[in-house]
């Protein structure tokens, strides 16, 4: 009779082990080094918490890498089986489309210099004369990007935060908008920008320390989902987890 009970407790135990949850959830994301990628350890840092609060939660998550733009078309579409994307910045424009989570991280956002022509501003009205590269589909700051809607900011779109470092790598723009994680990870680790490395550097005024979510899909499941998450992610060290990546 003791052995039997003994089975019995440890069955249940393991039931409810988040390792054998049966829940799952799917989410897209990006090559985005060191915050999310497919071939990084971890996946990235923001994967890693996303996967970390989830699992403390009794979810499985699977997350699948796409191009930016189609990440977010693939996560907006309720027959193609995910659940949202991320990373994102929060912008009110995508809350018709997203429910947000709580930040799993953050990003200091800025620009990207070359470092023989640095630029000195104090308002973004000092910008205006100037072209910025920018990424296409990606959110920045929210009176950044109000400005760039309403024609007072010049802008050139790529579909690649590398191609940027090598435009202000050879003073083809002045400046390039990017996560200073971001640009230091692909300087010191993408091949193709070893000849402009010495030339670039972080600009010392920050658009802003934007905060990193997750974009869950409006939908019958949304609430519930953005609640595990944010259960979840109570109970881990975001800034542990991420810092790792950053080093």
């Amino acid at each position: 009779m003791q052995a039997l009970s003994s089975f019995l407790l440890l069955a249940l135990l393991l039931s409810s082990s988040p390792l054998l949850a049966n829940k799952q959830i799917k989410l897209t994301s990006l090559d985005w080094p060191p915050y999310s990628g497919p071939t990084l350890p971890e996946k990235g840092a923001s994967v890693a918490v996303v996967k970390a609060a989830f699992e403390a939660s009794g979810y499985q998550v699977q997350v699948d890498f796409f191009p930016w733009e189609r990440a977010v078309a693939l996560a907006k579409d309720p027959n193609k089986g995910y659940a949202g994307y991320f990373p994102e910045y929060y912008a009110q424009e995508l809350e018709a489309d997203c429910v947000f989570s709580e930040p799993i991280g953050t990003s200091p956002l800025g620009f990207a210099q070359h470092k023989q022509a640095p630029v000195t501003w104090i308002g973004l009205d000092d910008l205006s004369t100037l072209k910025i590269g920018v990424v296409s589909g990606y959110v920045n700051e929210a009176e950044f990007d109000k400005r760039v809607a309403a024609g007072k900011q010049p802008v050139e779109a790529v579909t690649g935060d590398d191609q940027n470092l090598k435009k202000v790598g050879v003073k083809r723009l002045p400046l390039a908008v990017i996560d200073k994680h971001v640009m230091n990870y692909l300087l010191n680790n993408d091949p193709s920008l070893d000849s402009f490395k010495a030339n670039i550097e972080f600009n010392g005024k920050l658009l802003e320390d934007k905060k990193l979510h997750v974009c869950f899909r409006k939908g019958p499941q949304s609430a519930e989902y953005s609640k595990a998450l944010a259960d979840g992610l109570k109970k881990i060290d975001i800034e542990a987890i991420t810092k790792k990546h950053f080093q």
